[in-house]
């Protein structure tokens, strides 16, 4: 399948995602992943908006990491830098890499597949991801450097060079 079968599709109540030209469908995942979501993507947004440094997408958005075969994943909320936002808005999916993605797991995901999905995201560009894990109340942060941080639910998402002044405590989202 490719990046543009995938948009003209219809996939009712599911979560769809190509990887490597393969469909990967998905149930819906729940209350309090969306709970999760919806408060990290108000933090981000009310940062974003007060110092102008981009836009935040949210609701799995879908991004074209790579083509023949293709690979389109959809984020469960994303940040591109005013530099690098596309415009005018794309309608399609977006030919480029986030530069943060934030994935919060569901108690269906497997750790496999967030450091799968993960390295997608890294391999394509994007120069930091946040991996939350609301069972476990921790998170894990990866970035294109290499390198990788652990945080509990006392530790603080940071938005390093990436995202610059954003900080956001990991329990005020669990």
């Amino acid at each position: 399948m490719t990046a543009e079968e995938l948009l003209r599709s219809s996939f009712p109540d599911k979560r769809v995602e190509l990887v490597r030209g393969k469909l990967i469908v998905r149930e819906p995942p729940g209350y309090h992943h969306g709970l999760v979501t919806a408060r990290l993507t108000g933090a981000l947004v009310n940062h974003v908006a007060a110092t102008d440094l981009g836009d935040v997408l949210a609701g799995d958005a879908g991004f074209t990491l790579a083509r023949d075969p293709d690979t389109v994943r959809g984020p469960d909320v994303a940040f591109i830098s005013r530099a690098r936002a596309p415009r005018p808005t794309p309608i399609a999916f977006a030919p480029l890499a986030p530069d943060l993605v934030v994935e919060v797991l569901s108690p269906s995901d497997r750790q496999g597949e967030a450091l799968e999905k993960a390295a997608d995201w890294l391999n394509a560009g994007t120069r930091l991801v946040w991996v939350i894990d609301p069972m476990r109340r921790q998170a894990r942060v990866y970035r294109l450097d290499g390198t990788l941080s652990s945080l509990d639910a006392n530790g603080t998402l940071e938005g390093e060079d990436v995202l610059p002044g954003f900080s956001c405590r990991l329990s005020s989202v669990l």
